[in-house]
């Protein structure tokens, strides 16, 4: 499988997080990983990235629902303010325990991707990257 260039993790969960970002890293689906433990903190690192010119914009996240500072919602609210240019090249993936309908109905609302339950694990993985890096996105991609 091809590397995506940079994948953000967020987790208020310090164990989901090392469980995730270890599982990540073996698989190699990334050149860069970062973890952010709420939304406020995720969107400041979309911010400090998406904004570099020499640094890449996310092109996976991994958003749990129930953190303490801003929750996932919040996050995905605060980033549908963002200009339309940095969102269109991030896939947002709400990674929780919650399969709720109305979480799920509202993780639509908010233009999630997809939305899977915890764990995280390897084929759930590969089949986000399959789904939503097609093959035809990998010809086209930038060569390091």
């Amino acid at each position: 499988m091809p590397k995506l260039s940079f994948i953000l993790l967020v987790d208020d969960d310090s164990t989901t997080n090392f469980l995730n970002e270890l599982m990540l890293r073996k698989l190699a689906v990334a050149d860069q990983l970062l973890v952010a433990l709420n939304g406020k903190e995720a969107l400041d690192i979309l911010l400090e990235h998406c904004e570099s010119p020499v640094s890449p914009c996310p092109l996976l996240v991994f958003l749990d629902i129930n953190m303490p500072v801003m929750n996932g919602f919040e996050f995905l609210e605060a980033y549908a303010q963002l200009p339309w240019a940095k969102q269109r090249a991030t896939v947002i993936v709400m990674l929780t325990t919650s399969l709720h309908a109305r979480d799920t109905q509202r993780a639509k609302q908010l233009h999630v991707a997809d939305f899977i339950s915890k764990p995280l694990t390897p084929e759930k993985v590969t089949a986000i990257v399959k789904k939503h890096f097609p093959q035809d996105y990998w010809s086209h991609a930038p060569q390091p």
